[in-house]
């Protein structure tokens, strides 16, 4: 079956399918916009199995987008609208995009960028629910498709310099949320508040599920206004939840989600990393009538591969739980063999909804899914009865508001500055952002290298979301016996400085945007720093 039919083919057409910007539209609707979208596409010529991008925020638009690209055949490419025009332009021609379908803003900050061998399609809202009846166009019949062929090109992260594309297939996409429907129970009458980017695959899977469930999704643009989010989900009745560790932590210590009554709220999903065991036994009491399922996954695995039961919370702090239905999770030592109770070693992972590959990268799929099981690079450890604990990463990606990022790709953007001689990007604890971005950099002897330089660098330079928040110039990273940097040892150096240069100056860069009154600032909207914190940078060398 066509992915889209699969997701559209339980709804019933009177029920509402999303919420956006003071207006429902139903499921009948939804698919009258999808048809829109489709006639729209249909003149471009393209042929099943053509890549297209679509770069537009959370709404009807982008869900239209992507199931009359479904319905089509076609693979669908999601682009964040944080990235920079050139690095848009570069992924769309790694993926070998022939089409891109963007909004409104987005076409603005890209009509200069994109080569002419790439078809624009703009959104144009007031045509994707027709006032006449004539206006709208019959559904077409889906494009057959198999199951085995590629749906998806997810990213993980990137830049320009490296950008690495996860396959997903329509077997990955159903399986997957057949699989997650199998322990949410989900039904018509759920309304979820979304405030994550469909182009996060945790974002993608709360579309995929409730589309599938003929439930509605109530967008929220944003969850950096954490009252919003509250004063949302009363006034739109919400009964689910989902978010990364930054959401909850900016529900819980700046709104009033714990102490205002959410009569409707019954389900709250957590997962995009570790939520601090403090805000977990907050969350158990924020809003006792929900049910709390934290949850694990990863990009390569379509989205979920495990849950806490809630029932488990208390007495299971720290756990992900166990592998959600069809898939097979193993947790592994070097030899392959699985851990005893108590001992680390490597979570791998199996099942329909794994991914075949990274596009055009056999090396990496080789080292990554070999014998089509995914090492997750994560490590843990098990219990008793089976319930696995993440206890670090083997690859130093850092988990920060709604993203994963690779520090790799933000060390190459800052050693672009010639005065750098070394440098290293680690994430450090952060209650409200799960993980913040920090740096830790050599520069040549007798440079006048500012950390505020550093940080306008990175800012032309690098997605928002990458832009570290603290630069600290030190005499030398931390080696092995084989001249590589361990991470590990950077992560405490810079807790270490943190701790020591507490009421000493420190630079909290301000990567969004400067105060102009000289005050500091940080580089995510909601939080200030300090205010006894300078715009300097702490520095050992």
């Amino acid at each position: 079956m066509n992915t889209a039919d699969f997701l559209l083919e339980l709804a019933p057409e009177d029920s509402i399918a999303l919420a956006e910007a003071g207006r429902e539209y139903t499921f009948a609707e939804l698919r009258t916009s999808v048809s829109v979208l489709i006639g729209r596409l249909s003149v471009l010529g393209l042929n099943p199995g053509a890549p297209v991008g679509i770069m537009a925020p959370n709404g009807l638009f982008w869900v239209s987008a992507h199931l009359a690209a479904l319905r089509m055949g076609l693979v669908v490419v999601p682009l964040a609208i944080t990235l920079p025009a050139d690095e848009v332009v570069a992924r769309a021609r790694w993926v070998g995009a022939e089409a891109l379908l963007v909004g409104r803003a987005q076409a603005k900050a890209l009509r200069l960028s994109l080569p002419r061998s790439i078809a624009v399609v703009v959104e144009r809202k007031e045509r994707l629910i027709p006032q006449q009846r004539s206006e709208s166009v019959d559904l077409s019949e889906a494009v057959e498709v198999d199951p085995d062929h590629d749906a998806l090109y997810m990213f993980t992260s990137g830049t320009t310099g490296d950008p690495r594309a996860v396959r997903l297939t329509h077997r990955n996409i159903q399986a997957n949320t057949t699989s997650i429907l199998g322990y949410l129970d989900i039904t018509s009458a759920d309304r979820m508040l979304v405030v994550l980017p469909f182009t996060y695959a945790f974002g993608l899977s709360l579309l995929h599920t409730h589309l599938r469930a003929g439930a509605a999704l109530v967008i929220q643009s944003t969850s950096v206004f954490p009252q919003a989010v509250v004063d949302r989900i009363a006034s739109a009745r919400c009964t689910g939840l989902a978010g990364v560790p930054s959401t909850f932590g900016m529900l819980l210590r700046n709104s009033t989600f714990g102490t205002s009554a959410l009569p409707s709220l019954r389900t709250v999903q957590q997962a995009g990393g570790r939520l601090a065991p403090v805000l977990v036994e907050q969350m158990r009491h924020a809003q006792s009538q929900a049910e709390v399922f934290m949850m694990y996954g990863a990009t390569e695995a379509t989205a979920r591969l495990s849950y806490l039961p809630p029932d488990q919370l208390a007495r299971r702090p720290g756990s992900i739980g166990r592998a959600i239905p069809g898939v097979d999770l193993r947790v592994l030592d070097g030899d392959g063999v699985p851990v005893v109770p108590g001992e680390v070693g490597e979570i791998w992972a199996s099942g329909a909804n794994i991914s075949p590959g990274y596009l055009d990268d056999p090396e990496a799929t080789t080292r990554k899914m070999p014998g089509g099981m995914l090492r997750t690079g994560d490590l843990a450890k098990v219990d008793d009865d089976g319930f696995i604990y993440v206890v670090d990463r083997i690859e130093d990606f850092i988990k920060s508001w709604e993203h994963r990022i690779d520090g790799q790709e933000i060390e190459d953007v800052v050693l672009g500055l010639p005065d750098v001689v070394a440098v290293a990007a680690v994430g450090l604890p952060d209650e409200v952002a799960g993980e913040r971005v920090e740096l830790m950099v050599v520069r040549q002897r007798g440079s006048g290298l500012r950390a505020a330089d550093v940080i306008a660098h990175c800012r032309v330079r690098l997605s928002k979301h990458m832009v570290p928040e603290v630069v600290r110039f030190v005499g030398a990273l931390p080696l092995n016996a084989n001249g590589k940097v361990v991470k590990r040892d950077v992560r405490a150096m810079c807790l270490q400085l943190a701790e020591e240069s507490a009421g000493r100056q420190e630079f909290v860069g301000p990567a969004v945007s400067d105060d102009s009154a000289g005050g500091p600032s940080t580089s995510r909207p909601g939080r200030r720093a300090p205010e006894n914190v300078a715009r300097t940078a702490v520095s050992t060398a």
